[in-house]
């Protein structure tokens, strides 16, 4: 059993779970995933297809024909990153194609590492196939290389990342995912429905709903009219799994969402990227400025449903941030108490506009702001576990090891948030039960219970 610290990437994915048995002769892919869950989806639906082909699927390098790696492109340190595992599996297989949001640059990658097969770009998924099948034809046994209904998933069984929109048509300062990819297509309803069905069919028990941008889901159809993430809300929350909210932008209409929580029907956790509170620096981000609205719109979702959980993403040290501002953001923390905070040092990225800002931040000044933004996260949230003590909370189970059970609240996202951890009378329980524990103790970020 692992703690979850505050992480200073909180766009990270889960790790990937991979569980695919070979036979003798069968092409074999390996699949290094980097990044968000938006890329993790992706790269779920690229392992689809080749399974469907006939290709097996490896953990490993040694195992593979060989391996794709699935990029992160969004701060210069996920670049570094998505080019140290270019070249570790390089230097560990040799036969490397490159795809996601990085493949926007193929330049810069061959650049470092010329010896890669291919360079895709982000959800290009036939052109990725097109490169597996030049360096590893496919060889089908369509007697034996059996798919399963749900597709390839790269996260334990009872949970599943469901991908509703690709995309953004924000224009935000500091971010290139509109250039890397594209404006807001969303999926038909029916289709991200049959989808979900399908997933909870085949045993999961929550869904993680992801995008860009997803309350402005289906808001690019022509002549729609009304906000098309309410129903499919409303319908995700009638399949009988958890349904959890991620990336769900303050538009006036998510207001909407809460009487949903409220009734049940969706998990009472909104994860909303503020970024910043003062007025000034969300107008250099070219974010809405309305950070004293932000806090009446907070007061009247917790009105409505006083479980909400509410989680978001600050950036410190933007260029031109004065201590003043900074300190107007540890203000505004102080009085939205946030339950759940993950935050970002500012970086550079190539092509976004707010590297022609001036007065960029000294790196030690980001630092120290960064470090004492986390200190006030981390008392709120310390604060906050210590008065769930004595509550009866429901609970999901991610693991069981011979120490104990490592669980997830109502509160918690994977491996973004905290775990409730259960010591004692976890026998016999499975990942993907759901039961009533009673907390008894808890921590900075995390609570610790027993069965009731």
């Amino acid at each position: 059993m692992s703690q979850n610290p505050p992480n200073l990437r909180p766009d990270l994915a889960p790790r990937l779970v991979i569980d695919s048995p070979r036979r003798e002769g069968q092409p074999t892919i390996g699949m290094v995933s980097l990044g968000c869950p938006k890329a993790l989806v992706d790269s779920e639906r690229i392992l689809t297809r080749l399974r469907a082909e006939g290709y097996a699927i490896s953990p490993d390098y040694s195992g593979a024909d060989a391996v794709i790696v699935n990029t992160c492109g969004f701060l210069d340190s996920a670049k570094a990153e998505s080019l140290d595992a270019i070249g570790e599996a390089l230097r560990e297989n040799g036969r490397v194609i490159v795809t996601g949001c990085l493949g926007v640059e193929p330049d810069y990658i061959t650049g470092a590492h010329p010896k890669v097969l291919a360079v895709t770009g982000p959800h290009q998924y036939e052109q990725v196939l097109d490169a597996v099948h030049a360096a590893v034809p496919p060889s089908p046994d369509p007697f034996v290389d059996l798919l399963p209904a749900t597709g390839v998933r790269l996260t334990p069984r009872h949970f599943s990342y469901l991908k509703i929109s690709e995309g953004c048509n924000h224009a935000c300062r500091f971010c290139i995912i509109p250039d890397m990819r594209g404006k807001l297509v969303s999926r038909p309803e029916r289709a991200v429905l049959r989808e979900a069905e399908k997933l909870v069919e085949a045993g999961v028990r929550e869904l993680l709903v992801i995008s860009q941008d997803t309350s402005a889901y289906g808001t690019d159809w022509k002549g729609e009219t009304r906000f098309p993430i309410l129903p499919l809300a409303r319908e995700l929350g009638q399949l009988g799994a958890w349904v959890r909210m991620h990336y769900v932008y303050p538009y006036p209409h998510v207001r909407e969402l809460i009487p949903l929580m409220a009734e049940g029907l969706i998990l009472p956790y909104l994860d909303i990227p503020f970024q910043h509170a003062h007025p000034d620096v969300l107008k250099r981000m070219a974010r809405p400025a309305a950070a004293a609205r932000t806090l009446d719109e907070i007061a009247a979702w917790r009105r409505d449903c006083p479980d909400i959980t509410l989680r978001s993403t600050f950036i410190v040290g933007y260029p031109g941030e004065t201590e003043a501002e900074f300190q107007t953001l540890l203000d505004w923390l102080d009085e939205a108490q946030l339950d759940r905070v993950g935050c970002f040092q500012y970086e550079n990225v190539a092509g976004a506009r707010s590297n022609a800002l001036p007065d960029h931040l000294p790196d030690e000044v980001k630092q120290d702001r960064w470090d004492r933004f986390m200190q006030k996260a981390q008392a709120i949230s310390e604060a906050k576990l210590a008065a769930k003590v004595g509550h009866r909370l429901e609970v999901i189970v991610d693991e069981v090891d011979a120490e104990g059970a490592t669980c997830r609240t109502k509160a918690d996202a994977p491996e973004i948030d905290g775990n409730l951890f259960i010591d004692n009378g976890f026998e016999g329980l499975a990942p993907g039960d759901i039961l009533t524990v009673e907390v008894e103790e808890a921590g900075e970020y995390d609570l610790w219970g027993r069965p009731v």
